[in-house]
């Protein structure tokens, strides 16, 4: 019988995007369950990164729980964003999240849209 192994997280996330989706969080108007992060086609280089509070958990989201935050993926972003850190950064001019995806190829300039490619399947052992 072959033994299962833990199943990687599709999604990390930093202390600051965690106090950050925490504090947000804790201003809402309305009960908040989630945030529920995923991908859409758009923008000048095909596609952007989409973020909304879920109240409730559609049947095929995958669940990612880390720092304390409980985030839903989108089933169809997925092998998008396996192996993506968000973080939350802040400068002068600027602040917001920022993922750091391994599957990303490139951005526009303005960094508002990206390139991805599906994450490659892990060889079996």
């Amino acid at each position: 019988m072959a033994m299962s192994r833990p199943r990687p997280k599709v999604m990390t996330l930093t202390d600051a995007a965690a106090e950050r989706v925490k504090a947000i969080m804790a201003k809402a108007s309305k009960p908040v369950l989630a945030l529920r992060v995923g991908v859409k086609n758009g923008g000048c280089a095909g596609m952007e990164y989409t973020m909304e509070w879920a109240e409730q958990q559609k049947p095929l989201d995958e669940v990612v729980e880390d720092n304390g935050v409980k985030v839903f993926i989108d089933p169809k972003a997925v092998l998008f964003l396996l192996g993506t850190q968000m973080d939350y950064k802040e400068s002068t001019l600027k602040s917001g999240f920022v993922f750091n995806n391994p599957n990303q190829t490139s951005a526009c300039g303005c960094g508002e849209s990206v390139v991805l490619k599906q994450a490659e399947a892990a060889p079996a052992t």
